[in-house]
């Protein structure tokens, strides 16, 4: 299992100064930062494009573009967000496209890569991927929106996707997102999680500092 990592998320920011809220997490020595990419189409909601990672990258933010695409066709994005300074990009295995081939273009330009399942979607659907992938994503939310609630009943696939990685000697970090706060995400790091998306909780926490250092201490 991989050190605890908190991985804010850019959604929750300042949309009128997200440089600001980037900042805000590079001033905590944390080095991930979280991309919610969404279409309105797959997700029922809208957020950010490449050109707001570019524009991120101009103004001096060097954090780890963990990015996340909720798009239905994500193999015609991968180049863009590539190009923008993404330094992983997660696909979703439930839209219908070839999936293995979208992993190894994002490998081909240079990129980690990540899949990422649904609440609803059983673990059984990543399985065939995991020896491909530097990331598992599992929702604790059905994504779109920001504040849901915590799904518990996610906690066992998270042990089953922790059990394929231990007893296949695989490497990759197994993430969670969605009503992620300090007690979830102990919950979550019982089952095996290492790699923990915050939004709401992160960037509304009174005492960030000790937010990030509770996290670290799991």
């Amino acid at each position: 299992m991989h050190a605890p990592l908190l991985n804010p998320s850019l959604l929750a920011g300042d949309h009128a100064n997200l440089a600001a809220s980037a900042r805000l997490v590079e001033e905590l020595q944390l080095p991930w930062l979280h991309c919610d990419i969404m279409d309105g189409h797959f997700v029922p909601n809208l957020s950010f494009g490449p050109e707001t990672l570019a524009a991120l990258r101009r103004a001096g933010i060097k954090l780890y573009f963990d990015t996340h695409l909720m798009l239905d066709e994500p193999h015609r994005y991968i180049e863009p967000f590539a190009r923008a300074g993404a330094n992983l990009i997660s696909v979703h295995i439930e839209p219908a496209y070839d999936h293995r081939g979208t992993l190894a273009r994002i490998r081909a330009l240079g990129c980690q890569t990540g899949i990422v399942l649904n609440p609803d979607t059983p673990a059984i659907a990543v399985e065939p991927f995991l020896a491909e992938v530097d990331l598992v994503l599992a929702m604790t939310v059905q994504p779109g929106f920001g504040g849901q609630s915590f799904r518990r009943d996610i906690v066992s696939k998270i042990t089953q996707l922790e059990r394929w990685r231990r007893d296949r000697s695989l490497n990759f970090r197994l993430e969670v997102d969605g009503g992620i706060d300090i007690a979830t995400a102990r919950e979550c790091r019982a089952g095996g999680a290492d790699t923990f998306v915050a939004g709401t909780s992160f960037f509304k926490a009174s005492d960030k500092p000790a937010f990030a250092a509770a996290f670290a201490a799991m």
